[in-house]
């Protein structure tokens, strides 16, 4: 079996207008290697800190979701991934520090005002001493930090 990074990520969304890109995030992934075909349980070995830069579009309306006092919508969007890696112990051939890029089509959840909820799921490609190719799948939630309006 092989091993397989599971982190969490925290970062800050700012709001943009540049061709498709609506949204920015610059945050930070902190996690550990699992190797989940171990016997008797799960492994772990080394841990891993990144710096993460996103860019995403948009969200296509697919459908509109709840009522008219609680609406929602449902959308599809894309967004661009590019991370900084640094381990301790890291089972994998790229050594550290390396870096990797995603493509990661997303549907998401939520209000235009609130939290919102969503599923990625793309290629991430793997570089630094060695270069590889994996799929990538992540649940994101949103949260609004501010509700203040821009007039």
């Amino acid at each position: 079996m092989g091993w397989q990074l599971e982190g969490l990520d925290v970062g800050y969304m700012i709001g943009v207008r540049a061709a498709a890109l609506r949204w920015v995030t610059i945050g930070t992934r902190l996690g550990l290697f699992s190797e989940h075909g171990t016997v008797g349980g799960a492994g772990s070995r080394g841990f891993v800190g990144a710096a993460v830069l996103q860019g995403r579009t948009g969200r296509l309306r697919l459908a509109d979701i709840g009522s008219e006092t609680n609406p929602g919508m449902l959308g599809a969007d894309l967004t661009v991934e590019t991370i900084f890696y640094g381990s301790a112990n890291s089972p994998l051939p790229q050594g550290s520090p390396w870096g990797a890029l995603s493509l990661l089509p997303g549907i998401r959840f939520g209000g235009d005002e609130g939290t919102r909820y969503g599923v990625v799921a793309g290629p991430t490609w793997y570089f630094g001493q060695a270069s590889s190719v994996h799929a990538f799948v992540g649940g994101r939630v949103d949260f609004t930090v501010s509700s203040r309006r821009r007039e």
